[in-house]
Parts: structure tokens; sequence; C-alpha cells
């Protein structure tokens, strides 16, 4: 199944595997992901042990699903370029053993620009990946500082070469705005280094305070200051405003693509609700109306899958007013915005306001409302 033409329906009907890699050189201050250095795991936990407890859960997976052909992988982390590209593969020669991949499968792996080399990024393409995401964040280098990324930027373009030069038929760039100290002629300059290496796509975060983190800790006791919404808004726009210029398209509050092949496929398929297996410790999963999670410490992890049992933790059962709501608050996010019949809310008061457009049966949400997207699903639920 291509992006281009493919109705909600069929992204429905989609099966993606999600692979967590939990290893980091460093936890950055901000993150609040599934995450370890290496100092913080114990045995049974290792990298060099990773993949073979990742297999045993991909094999019971298997024969829980029973057949299935799998569209879209996507590994996160973490860091999956922690781990050696040989790993990598072997995980995906296990995905596709247990199910089969399809013949047009998008098949992505996160990176960071530091841990790859042209022999690990030819590896990994010869093995079947045809997509990679590096993680550049910000072109300065006291933002990153301020975010605790430890990767040099003038490594980015290399990466975003070899990577090329190894063939992968899409390469994306991650990009956070709205870090403490970063000016808007700081975030003009890391977008534009971004364009500058033609991605086929781009994904661009505001920074989220998340509890429980470092980063949380220093805004509470006064260290740093946090921009205000209109400062946040007016990068939000003045992204979209160079990408556009570039020629990507907004397909997704906070990604644009170089067309809609260029679309994260994996992602399209959380957000139009279609299933998928999350593999490793703390992962999510979503089969048939029923979501559940894993087991969050790689050592637990390793050590259920070990003893021939299963890494659930828990899990829920969606009804129908709930699956009604997550399809508002998801696809209401989508450039192709969503059938009126579905909302519970009256849209035609922000139609008149200038937050929603009306597009035959659907809404859809106008640049102003893409700003605002959190009032819009608090009214149209």
């Amino acid at each position: 199944m291509t992006a281009e033409g493919a109705t909600a329906r069929e992204w429905g009907r989609s099966f993606g595997l999600y692979l967590h890699v939990p290893f980091c050189d460093v936890r950055c201050g901000y993150c609040d992901f599934n995450t370890y250095t290496s100092d913080e795991l114990g045995e049974g936990a290792t990298r060099a042990q990773y993949a073979d407890s990742a297999l045993r859960e991909i094999d019971l997976a298997a024969r829980t699903t029973g057949p299935r052909e799998v569209d879209t992988v996507f590994v996160g982390g973490g860091t999956p370029t922690q781990l050696a590209s040989a790993e990598l593969v072997r995980m995906l020669r296990g995905i596709d053993r247990a199910w089969g991949l399809a013949p047009d499968a998008e098949v992505t792996t996160e990176a960071n620009p530091d841990s790859v080399t042209p022999a690990s990024l030819a590896e990994l393409r010869e093995g079947g990946f045809t997509r990679i995401s590096f993680g550049m964040q910000s072109a300065a280098p006291h933002v990153l500082a301020m975010l605790d990324r430890t990767h040099d930027p003038a490594n980015v373009p290399r990466a975003v070469r070899w990577a090329r030069e190894a063939g992968f038929e899409q390469v994306s760039l991650d990009l956070i705005y709205g870090t403490p100290t970063e000016s808007i002629q700081d975030w003009r300059r890391s977008v534009e280094e971004a364009l500058s290496m033609e991605p086929d796509h781009v994904s661009a975060y505001a920074l989220i305070v998340e509890d429980g983190t470092a980063f949380a800790r220093k805004v509470r006791r006064g260290e740093v200051t946090m921009p205000d919404d209109d400062e946040t808004a007016d990068k939000y726009l003045l992204a979209d405003d160079l990408f556009e210029q570039a020629g990507l398209g907004w397909y997704e509050l906070s990604n644009w693509a170089r067309d809609d092949d260029a679309r994260c496929r994996h992602n399209l398929g959380y957000w139009y609700s279609g299933d998928w297996w999350g593999i490793g410790p703390g992962a999510h999963s979503h089969l048939d109306g029923e979501r559940w999670w894993n087991i969050k410490h790689p050592a637990a992890y390793a050590q259920r899958l070990a003893s021939g049992g299963s890494p659930r933790a828990d899990g829920e059962t969606l009804d129908e007013d709930i699956r009604a709501l997550e399809d508002v608050m998801l696809r209401i996010r989508l450039r192709e915005g969503i059938e009126t019949r579905a909302l519970a809310g009256d849209p035609a008061p922000m139609i008149a306001e200038g937050l929603l457009t009306a597009q035959d049966d659907r809404v859809v949400l106008t640049r102003e409302g893409r700003l605002l997207a959190d009032h819009v699903v608090r009214r149209l639920t």
C-alpha cells in the first residue's frame, strides 16, 4: 500500500511493527522516553544481548496475531544506531521471517548523526531499511547544549550525504523549536540548514516540559524560562513558510513531506488507528481495539522472555466512545481532516472563526487552527 491515494479505511487495516531500542549514550534532560545509558542496566539487558530478547518477543507476537503481512516497521528509541547495524538487520529479518514484509514495506530507523558511518548505513540499506530519520534538533550549538544533545551539528549534512550514497529511498530530519535561549534567528538558521540538505521529510516539534524530567526540574527551580506561546507560534509559522517555499507540504501538524509518497506511512497507521505491535521494553501495542504495553525496564523485559513468559505489563479494551474520541483527536491533526459525521461538537462556529474549513463532508484545520489544535479538539468532542 503506497501513501498516495490511500484512504482512511486502508490505513485502518494496516499492520505495523514498532521496535524500541532503549539505549542512549546520554539521557537528554527533556526526554521522558523509556531510555537508559549503559551504566544503568545490568546483566541480561546489554546491547549485545538485546536483539535476542526482541526476537523472542517477535516470535511470541507472531504466534498471537496469526498470519499478517507487515506494511511498516519503525525502529525508534533511544538511539537505535547504538546497536550494530548487523543487529538491527537481524531483528528486521526476524520480523520478515515471523510475518512477512509487504513487497513495498516502509522500514525506518531513527539515527543519531554521530553514530553512523558509510559502512553502517550501507549495511542497513542492504539489509532492507528504506527510510532513515536523523535527530538534528537544531543547528545552534548553544541550543543543542540546552537540550543535552551531544552530536556535532556539522555531522548532520555528512550523515545525510552518506545515507543518500547508501541508497536510502527517503531521508527525514527531526527538529525541535521553543528551547530556552533559542532566538527566532537561531530557529530560522536551523530550518534553513535542514532544508539545504534537501530532505524528503521533516518533523518539527515544540519542546514540551514533561513532568519528571531533569528539564522540568530546572524550569520549576527557575533556572530556565520557557518562551511564551506567541514566540512559539511565530516559530511554527516561520517553519511552515520556509518548508512550503522549499516544496515540503504539511500533512500532519508537526510533519511536512516532499510529496504524498514521502509521508511517514508508519505514523499514518497510528493516526488512522491501524494495528501495530510494539516490540521492546515499555513499547505500546494496538490490535483490534485492544491496547497494551510492556514492562519498562530492559532487564525485567529480558528475564520475562528468557523464561518463556510475556513482557506485557497491562492493557485496556477501547470501547466505542473512547475510539470515537481518539479518532477525532488524531485525525483532526491531518491535512485530510475528519468527516463531519464523526464529530460530537458543532464545527460551524469554528468555521466562522477561521479555525476550520469545510471541504465536502469533512472539516480541516486552517493555518490558524493548527496553532490552536488542542482548543479545537476540546470543542469538537
